[in-house]
């Protein structure tokens, strides 16, 4: 006797709602992934500059009060997406610690061969990513009209940082005041001076105008930052050096940051947004004696590097 046959299972209607709702999901995942991707900027988290959220950058500056820097900040903000905050830094020798220890992003206030010595000197490693100007190191006076004119043994204010020091101690050589041991080098000190007509005396680059405003010194080497906030007119400069000079290639000012930060997409951008023709004109009415310089960062860094050999051969 034959099994009896079981009845056919009878076909139901393919889940429709159950597919589309499948299709629904993988949909927005596809869309979230790729969502995130544009987010991310595919740049390994440092994010391309104009790109994705808006971002805020600390840079230290000496000069924070100049116009310059507000047409620089408002560029920044409306091509960058780019808030900068501008800390103002009164010392010298503040800002390269404030960035080592990320209270900044970024400074700008130093030349190549400022920060050659602090790199020799700190066991540090910031690196110049743009460039700014060279800046002439102009020796002022208020009652004299040229450095001859300075009376034997008058009080000359120099910058006491060592290498603002050499280089004032240059321009006073280049100016007959006195001559420095086997001509004077980037790194000479006042223990190099051989003769001189005048008193040098050291202080900190943020007392020389003042020295020589209240008429304790009858001549200062002033920093032009310095001496744009004191309100030093150019007309009483006596002498100072060339910044168009082949010489000068060490005292480009440089926007710095931490070695690990140098190809950082939006401190890059930010370097090079000094050079755009708005910031350039508003930095020329400011400073109207520096040598605009737009030097990349791949030379800036190696320059930096023949530096710093030479501070550490000068240390020995």
């Amino acid at each position: 006797m034959s099994a009896p046959a079981l009845p056919q299972k009878p076909k139901g209607k393919r889940p429709i709602g159950w597919i589309i709702a499948a299709a629904v999901v993988v949909v927005a995942i596809v869309v979230a992934v790729i969502v995130g991707a544009v987010r991310a900027g595919g740049d390994g988290g440092a994010g391309a500059a104009g790109e994705g959220a808006a971002k805020t950058v600390k840079i230290g500056v000496a000069d924070k009060a100049l116009p310059y820097w507000k047409t620089y900040t408002k560029l920044a903000k409306d091509e960058l997406n780019v808030t900068v905050q501008l800390v103002n830094f009164s010392d010298y020798s503040l800002p390269n610690p404030a960035l080592k220890d990320g209270q900044v992003d970024i400074n700008q206030f130093q030349h190549i061969q400022y920060l050659a010595d602090y790199n020799t000197t700190s066991n540090d490693d910031l690196q110049p990513i743009g460039s700014t100007a060279v800046y002439p190191l102009p020796l002022y006076a208020t009652k004299y009209d040229s450095a001859s004119a300075l009376p034997a043994d008058a009080k000359v204010a120099i910058p006491n940082d060592a290498i603002n020091q050499a280089r004032a101690l240059l321009v006073l050589q280049d100016a007959k005041l006195l001559t420095l041991k086997n001509g004077g080098t980037p790194f000479s000190t006042t223990a190099d001076i051989e003769t001189h007509k005048v008193d040098v005396q050291t202080l900190d680059a943020s007392q020389t105008a003042n020295a020589l405003q209240q008429g304790s010194v009858a001549a200062a080497v002033v920093n032009n930052n310095f001496a744009t906030s004191a309100g030093l007119p150019v007309e009483d400069v006596i002498s100072k050096d060339d910044p168009s000079s082949a010489s000068a290639a060490p005292y480009v000012n440089v926007f710095a940051v931490r070695n690990a930060d140098k190809d950082d997409t939006t401190y890059l951008a930010l370097a090079k947004l000094f050079q755009d023709s708005a910031v350039q004109k508003a930095f020329k009415q400011d400073y109207p004696q520096a040598v605009a310089r737009n030097v990349s960062a791949t030379k800036l860094q190696s320059e930096l590097a023949t530096v710093e050999q030479d501070a550490k051969a000068a240390k020995q």
